[in-house]
């Protein structure tokens, strides 16, 4: 047999290579955090890689998990070995096919990262909630701990499913399995085929449909006979955990790794035993080892195959010692009398006759740490007299009192086991970085290795944590790093937001990225991080890293440069070799972006070492820079105790009662983040500028504002506060500002892009120009101030319908942590400020509903008055429904409003009920004045004590016109959510939907979507998207009454305002299909409306608004707002990564589909034309 090898990957990659290589049909889906394993299957596919058979497997993506679920049961019906990859409402999509593949007996494997099912909140992150959800389908479930514990499993339960013709979920811990990265030993083809019984293949082929050996499968039966046939499956069930333990037992034979059905490790004799299962239980693992060489007669029994629950085996894996039993639960069951483990393992003591004291928990829900402390806290407390039942570890529960104590400086790790920290921002590459550093040390030495991955749903922006542990022996510690003897932090804004040397051991090494030298860093340090460093007697070294970036034309990626400096200072490796290995990564990571990119990342190695610098650290704390506050003294009492608390990274220290009872959360609180993020930010030139407000209108966080207001109001301002002259004719006797918000800008330069005005005697200089932030922070502060402090334009009286009119509006959506420069966010931004005093939105899952709703802090906010939108999550695949939920209710209530209005007309006045009854809400002054009557309404209410009052006062805001929206991107309105959107849109009602279009899955990470375009390399389309576009827009004008327009800011930011503005004033369904460049698409998003604007010019794009309200005019509806094409769509797309990338990958395949795209956009744009050319007049 071949020789096995060991590498350093993740779970995902290890279930996804062994999925690859033992099925013949794959069907996927994008969804977190199993997407990757749809990525490599398909990445293995387009590499022309083959199964254990000697054929390439064929790989589909699909619309929705419910659509992966029902091609793979047809591709098992026609006789096809076949998976796919999913997790939380992913899986549950899929249940409906799950109980008829195993009801028809069906050997398959689903490979699923545990994820938790939304319920108060979403959330990305691993529990068994979704398992537990799936647990009576009547498929095996079979549970991973480990990466090597994934690549194993997956092998023994393709094996066991073919054998016992009982399907199986194969899960793990979603994040911290999937994402952990730790060295594996990689089987080999001879591996497998030792493992998958050919006879088992055929058989299962024979049983296929077959026109040839016709048969009748799928069949609707009666009361006599179901359920009869129901129980015939019995046997098989019965045999399960039999074939399951007999397939790990040949595996043993051949790799010498002997699992069992439920493993016991501990004291033989022990009195206290944990059952538990998933990637905690590799954890216990380490503690129970830990504690039993110092005597404790503890144990642990791991659960690996939960369903078929075999009570015979659990009874015999049980010491005859053990007196207590304590079983952890990773989810929740509200209304149970226990979680289902704890349940499984009482009914299985009591049929085998083994009267134990069993006691359940609850444990690590959404991937909450879980540390050795909290695994002795529970044997602890199982040794009391009394231990408590129902508990939960590692939560404060000072409501139901269910949480157990614990010691939370109890550790296990080894002296020897080199620990990082790694503090960077999303995006900025550190990640990147480290995933290569543990690749280098897992394969280059015989070190192991293991790295985990700590951000937050957002990703991109925001803190990541990077947590890297090398050592000689296999690491079980499936859990941050608390005690650090390495800790980098790459961004120096970290040290006045939170302690990053909280976790640094005595004596660590400590490298700071700083715009100072090793001479001045000293004072710029906060005293609390100059005392830590002395206290712990750190070793302290500073790099400019942002400057060596720059130097050697790295922008602001600063991976590189970092990970050298980490190589150099840890001495993991000899220099020379840890540089060589570092440029063979950077060569293997970015070879495929072309030879000037590697050759940048080379000389950011090369510049690293004369830029890094020890510290001489002071005898005693010298700094006059104290930490300030986390938020302002002003912000709300929930924004102290709770906001600010999960931003100061200990939001694991709040208590149940501070939390909402039902996930709700008061809007506006991005206002107290303050992330200062920015190295850079805009500056206003008031003599260049011409007040065009472009550069207000395409700022993707509201960070730059623009007002119009009585001098008065530069009373008392700061001495840098700036204004100048507002010019218009009606703005006579007015000035103007264009204010910055400092610590709330992410530096992206879009701005300044987008600015027209320039300087005739300095063409380089624009009336907005990137400054260094630091030095102008705190005047910019002060002066944000005061202009949040002038009053905000009438909107009854601006002219809304203009760029200007229409940023001079109150943004209601601010702060927002998406991506820097991101496409997205200016068209959300410009809802919010055209019609967010008036708006219910409904947002589909995606990259719009993190950065939207994403905790600690919420971007949507209120005016002076307290109005501001309403926003909620459902889900991915539903939010038309959701959102068209929205429009009946108020339909509904409206009515009914406007009866009781009529109904007690003498009551409150006929007058008054007549101007209710009769107002036109068209402008903005209309409904103003709707608004003053509702007002009064409500306080001649005030006097009438009646039920049919009390029923017109709860009802009474529905006069007022509400402004439905519906958001989403792509991959929920081109795919999963697709059949709702038509069907909404098809109603006729009043919603309003917004596509924001990045033409791929942006946050799953890029997939591509029925929005991509032909000849883009996207994940999941590794070789290139053969097939073209997906025209939506053109789909939903076949209706002939939905207002229908496409937009692309970049390329008429006139048109993105008039579009938005029709579409929302149309008595009936429209949808604005928005352009919207993405990271994810692999270009330089300083220069993303630039791209937008080429997509126009090249006809990738084209710009129209379909207006059924015109053919009644006897006018064509669709209007066409772009020119023919003017430049090659190549001039286009090759400015991008998604489609360059395919030329060095596969030049001639490039080639084929670049011109197959051309003729894509030449085809589409004569078809508009010709649509928009029509007579309807006749």
């Amino acid at each position: 047999m071949a020789e096995r090898t060991m590498v350093t990957i993740d779970g995902n990659e290890a279930a996804a290579y062994v999925a690859h290589k033992v099925n013949e049909v794959i069907a996927i889906y994008p969804i977190t955090p199993s997407s990757p394993m749809g990525e490599h299957a398909d990445a293995f596919t387009a590499g022309g890689e083959k199964n254990i058979w000697g054929t390439v497997p064929l790989v589909a993506e699909m619309q929705s998990e419910g659509g992966a679920s029902g091609a793979v049961h047809g591709a098992l019906q026609t006789g096809a070995l076949t998976t796919t990859f999913t997790a939380s409402q992913g899986l549950l999509l899929m249940i409906p096919n799950m109980f008829k593949i195993a009801g028809e007996l069906t050997p398959t494997v689903f490979h699923v990262t545990a994820r938790t099912l939304a319920s108060h909140a979403l959330s990305i992150f691993g529990d068994h909630s979704d398992i537990m959800a799936v647990r009576s389908t009547g498929w095996g479930i079979l549970s991973s701990n480990s990466p090597q514990e994934v690549m194993d499993m997956a092998l023994i339960a393709q094996a066991a499913t073919l054998k016992a013709r009982v399907p199986i979920v194969h899960f793990f811990d979603g994040f911290r399995t999937s994402h952990e990265i730790n060295k594996v030993e990689l089987l080999t083809m001879d591996d497998m085929r030792a493992m998958i019984d050919d006879d088992l293949v055929l058989a299962h082929r024979a049983r296929a449909m077959n026109p040839e050996r016709p048969f009748i499968r799928g069949t609707a039966q009666n009361p006599d006979v179901f359920f009869q046939a129901r129980e015939t499956v019995n046997p098989f069930y019965l045999q399960m955990p039999d074939v399951v333990q007999e397939a790990m037992d040949r595996f043993a034979g051949l790799t010498g790794r002997q699992y069992k059905l439920f493993d016991y490790v501990g004291a033989p004799d022990a009195e206290r035993v944990l059952i538990i299962m998933g990637s905690g239980a590799e954890l216990a693992h380490e503690t129970i080892d830990y504690l039993v060489e110092r005597g404790e007669k503890v144990g642990l029994i791991k659960v690996r195959l939960y369903r078929p629950f075999s009570a015979r085996h659990l009874a015999e894996a049980l010491p005859a010692s053990v007196k207590i039993v304590a079983t952890l639960d990773r989810t929740k069951e509200p209304g149970a009398l226990g979680e289902p483990l704890y349940q499984d393992v009482v009914t299985a003591m009591a049929e085998t006759g083994r009267f134990v004291r069993v006691i359940g928990g609850r444990y690590g829900l959404s991937s909450k740490e879980f540390t050795p402390a909290m695994v002795k806290g529970i044997l602890d407390e199982m040794a009391k007299e009394q231990p408590k039942n129902h508990f939960t570890v590692g939560i404060i529960d000072d409501v139901t009192m269910t949480s157990i104590d614990y010691d939370p400086a109890f550790n296990v790790e080894s002296s020897d086991v080199v620990r990082a920290l790694f503090y960077g921002l999303g995006s900025d590459g550190t990640v990147s970085a480290n995933k290569n550093s543990i690749k280098i040390i897992g394969e280059d030495t015989p070190n192991y290795a293991q790295g985990y991955f700590e951000y937050d749903s957002r990703k991109a922006g925001t803190v990541t944590v990077s947590h890297l542990r090398f050592g000689p022996r296999p690491i079980r510690q499936p859990c941050f790093v608390s005690s650090a003897n390495f800790v980098a932090c790459h961004q120096f804004v970290f040290l006045e937001q939170f302690d990053v040397l909280q976790n640094a051991e005595q004596g660590a090494t400590f490298l700071l990225n700083a715009p100072y030298g090793p001479n001045e860093v000293w004072d710029k340090l906060p005293r609390t991080v100059q005392q830590s460093i002395l206290d712990k007697q750190l070793e302290f070294y500073v790099i400019d890293a942002y400057r060596v970036a720059k130097e050697t034309g790295m922008g602001v990626r600063i991976n590189t440069i970092m990970q050298t400096a980490f190589f150099t200072l840890s001495k993991v490796l000899p220099r020379a070799e840890a540089i060589e290995a570092i440029k063979y990564a950077i060569k293997k990571t970015y070879g495929k972006r072309g030879e000037a990119v590697v050759q940048k990342n080379y000389a950011a190695v090369d510049t690293t070492l004369a830029n890094l610098f020890r510290v001489e650290v002071m005898d005693q704390v010298s700094s006059q820079i104290e930490m300030p506050p986390v938020v302002s003294p002003e912000a709300p009492e929930f924004v102290q105790e709770v906001t600010a608390t999960i931003m100061a990274r200990k939001g694991d220290t709040l208590p149940v009662s501070k939390m909402p009872i039902d996930g709700t959360f008061p809007s506006a609180t991005t206002q107290w983040e303050k992330r200062n993020i920015a190295l850079e930010i805009p500056v206003w030139e008031p003599d260049i500028c011409i007040q065009c407000a472009k550069c207000a209108i395409a700022c993707p966080h509201a960070t730059i504002r623009f007002k119009i207001y009585d001098p008065k109001h530069l009373e008392g301002a700061p001495e840098t506060f700036k204004s100048a002259p507002a010019r218009g004719k009606e703005y006579d006797g007015m000035v103007a500002t264009i204010q910055v918000a400092p610590e709330d800008c992410t530096g992206c330069g879009l701005c300044v892009e987008v600015c027209p005005a320039k300087d005739k005697t300095e063409p380089k200089r624009k009336a907005i120009n990137m400054q260094p932030q630091p030095p102008r922070r705190l005047a910019e502060r002060d002066n944000y101030a005061h202009f949040l402090n002038i009053p905000d334009f009438d909107r009854t009286q601006a002219k809304i319908n203009s760029v200007k009119g229409s940023q001079l509006l109150r943004p209601l959506f601010e702060y927002s942590g998406a991506c820097a420069g991101c496409g997205e966010t200016p068209y959300v931004k410009l809802l919010s400020q055209l019609f967010g005093d008036r708006a219910i939105i409904a947002n589909a899952t995606g990259c719009s509903s993190i950065y939207g709703g994403n905790l600690p802090t919420t971007p949507w906010a209120k005016n002076a008055e307290g109005r501001g939108p309403a926003w909620s999550n459902s889900l991915f695949e539903d939010n038309a429904e959701f959102g068209f939920g929205f429009r009946l209710t108020i339909d509904k209530q409206a009515e009914y409003a406007r009866e009781l209005v009529e109904a007690m007309r003498d009551a409150i006045g006929g007058e008054l009920a007549d101007g209710l009854l009769n107002a036109v809400q068209e402008s903005e002054a209309d409904i103003a004045e709707q608004r003053a009557r509702v007002a009064e309404l409500q306080a001649r209410l005030a006097g009438v004590d009646s039920p049919q009052a009390a029923q017109l006062r709860s009802v009474a805001d529905m006069l007022v016109k509400r402004s439905v929206w519906i958001l989403g991107g792509d991959g929920w309105a081109y795919d999963i959510g697709y059949g709702g959107l038509d069907h909404v849109l098809a109603s006729g009602r009043n919603v309003n939907v917004l596509v924001l279009d990045t033409q791929v899955y942006s946050n799953t990470g890029g997939q591509m979507s029925k929005a991509t375009p032909r000849a883009a390399v996207a994940k999941f389309a590794a070789g290139g998207k053969r097939l073209p576009k997906k025209d939506l827009g053109m789909i939903s004008m076949t209706y002939g009454n939905i207002y229908v327009a496409q937009i692309a800011m970049g390329a008429s930011d006139a048109q993105t305002v008039k579009a938005l503005i029709e579409a929302e004033s149309y008595d009936g369904p429209s949808m604005v299909i928005a352009y919207s460049h993405c990271i994810a698409q692999g270009l330089d998003m300083r220069r993303g409306f630039d791209q937008q604007k080429a997509a126009v010019d090249s006809g990738a794009w084209v710009l129209y608004r379909y207006d059924p309200r015109r053919a009644a005019q006897g006018l064509n509806p669709l209007q066409l707002d772009s020119k023919a094409p003017k430049i090659p769509v190549r001039d286009y797309a090759y400015q991008e990564t998604r489609f360059k990338m395919l030329t060095q990958s596969d030049p001639e395949a490039a080639e084929q589909l670049i011109q197959l795209l051309q003729q894509d956009v030449e085809a589409r744009w004569r078809m508009y034309e010709q649509m928009a050319s029509f007579d309807y007049g006749s």
